[in-house]
């Protein structure tokens, strides 16, 4: 019998849910999952209501997140374009003790990432966040390969999109690469391209670029062991790479990216936003 998947959300229709349910049936392991349930928090102002969205998508239309979180066996967490909902929609499935998934950007602070990992654990409710970057292979064969056991100590990403919902995709590669420690950012962009520098207390640091039309890339430098570089200019399979480890997730009950490095991740976020409104000066990185 096939585990059923259940769609929680701000509005349903988005990139992502409107892309996932698809997603899922052409994974190698969408034969065991189905999308059966969706609720929305609020009708979006132009698009799709969620009677148009579950007609058109062929799921069914749930009355409440209570009725989502009783009859599913897997919780999806959207809101992809609104942090800041997150642990309002992730309330109850992160008291149901089932495996809970939460789409980027996972939080908008430190704080409130915190409060979600400390009300999964509460209730023993395996949870789960990430960027689909993480998972793409150029990324992950690099991690495995020439980055292992290097002393990485500089690191630039870029990509495009508005910094709030899309410096996720940026900052998961960098922490993936750099590491954990980040101390304080700055913002030393302009109105149409953020570029941000990440700093290290021991010397590590790395600058992420946000602006238009940008292509996912990666380039990381090495001191130890002897001194190194590599750059990585096309990735181009991380969605389906993704949507393979959340059912993963959801059939393991073990969280496919560290929790560690998801918090840095919002902490390095929070602070990011805030720098933005203060170019050329250092904003100090809530502790994570």
């Amino acid at each position: 019998m096939k585990k059923t998947i259940g769609f929680i959300d701000e509005f349903l229709d988005n990139w992502h849910a409107n892309n996932y349910p698809q997603f899922i049936r052409d994974s190698a392991l969408g034969k065991d999952f189905q999308v059966t349930l969706a609720w929305e928090l609020r009708a979006p102002a132009t698009g799709l209501n969620i009677d148009q969205w579950c007609a058109k998508q062929k799921i069914a239309k749930a009355r409440s997140i209570e009725q989502v979180v009783a009859e599913c066996d897997c919780l999806l967490v959207l809101a992809p374009r609104n942090a800041a909902v997150h642990e309002q929609l992730a309330d109850l499935p992160l008291r149901s003790g089932k495996p809970v998934y939460i789409d980027k950007p996972f939080a908008p602070s430190l704080a409130a990432g915190r409060r979600m990992f400390e009300k999964a654990g509460a209730y023993k409710t395996p949870m789960f966040s990430s960027s689909a970057l993480r998972f793409g292979s150029a990324l992950q064969k690099a991690l495995a390969g020439p980055l292992a056991d290097k002393s990485v100590d500089f690191v630039s990403v870029r990509g495009s999109g508005e910094f709030v919902e899309y410096a996720i995709h940026q900052l998961e590669m960098l922490v993936m690469t750099l590491g954990l420690g980040a101390c304080r950012v700055m913002h030393v962009g302009n109105a149409t391209t953020r570029l941000l520098l990440v700093d290290y207390p021991d010397g590590r640091r790395g600058t992420i670029q946000v602006g238009p039309g940008l292509p996912f890339q990666l380039a990381a430098s090495w001191v130890k062991p002897g001194g190194g570089g590599l750059c990585l200019d096309t990735m181009d399979d991380f969605f389906p790479r993704f949507i393979d480890a959340m059912l993963v997730f959801y059939n393991t009950r073990q969280p496919q990216a560290p929790p560690n490095q998801t918090l840095e991740i919002a902490a390095l976020l929070e602070a990011g936003v805030q720098a933005l409104a203060r170019p050329g000066e250092w904003v100090n990185v809530p502790k994570a």
